[in-house]
């Protein structure tokens, strides 16, 4: 039986979903294959950068993340998927040697109206570093199961 079914979720609920240390070595392959942009790559033009140093890539933040919110619910859900993202906001710049906090918030939970089988879960999620500093906010919406009948509530 999975723990996470719609009705487990509920507007203001907060979801502590573990931490991630961040490395150089991880920021310079992510970028170098996916944002190849000189502050991502080059520690030199990092340091020239507005960001001061090497820093990494929001999307390579985003999918950190992302991995959190797989292993903290996604994987013992009854996840549907999600139709999309409303907003992504790269707040403060995540550098080697971070330590990313991920919590999950929900914001809006409705039923569907067509498939009575599923709802929304409209979330944001947040990354923090070990300052306690907002560095990344995402927001989006998830398609979860409804519990079936007789299932025990997690």
């Amino acid at each position: 039986m999975k723990k996470w079914y719609f009705e487990d979720f509920f507007e203001g609920q907060e979801i502590t979903l573990g931490s991630r240390h961040v490395t150089e070595e991880e920021i310079i392959a992510f970028a170098t294959q996916f944002d190849p942009q000189p502050f991502h790559v080059d520690h030199e033009a990092g340091a020239r950068s507005i960001f001061g140093k090497l820093a990494a890539s929001g999307w390579h933040t985003c999918g950190m993340m992302m991995r959190l919110v797989v292993d903290g619910i996604l994987n013992d859900s009854s996840s549907m998927g999600s139709p999309g993202l409303d907003g992504i906001r790269w707040i403060k710049p995540v550098h080697g040697g971070d330590t990313l906090s991920v919590s999950y918030v929900t914001k809006e939970v409705r039923p569907s109206s067509s498939k009575p089988d599923r709802g929304v879960v409209v979330s944001v999620w947040k990354a923090t570093n070990q300052h306690g500093e907002l560095v990344c906010t995402v927001e989006g919406m998830g398609m979860f199961g409804r519990r079936p009948a007789g299932a025990a509530h997690a």
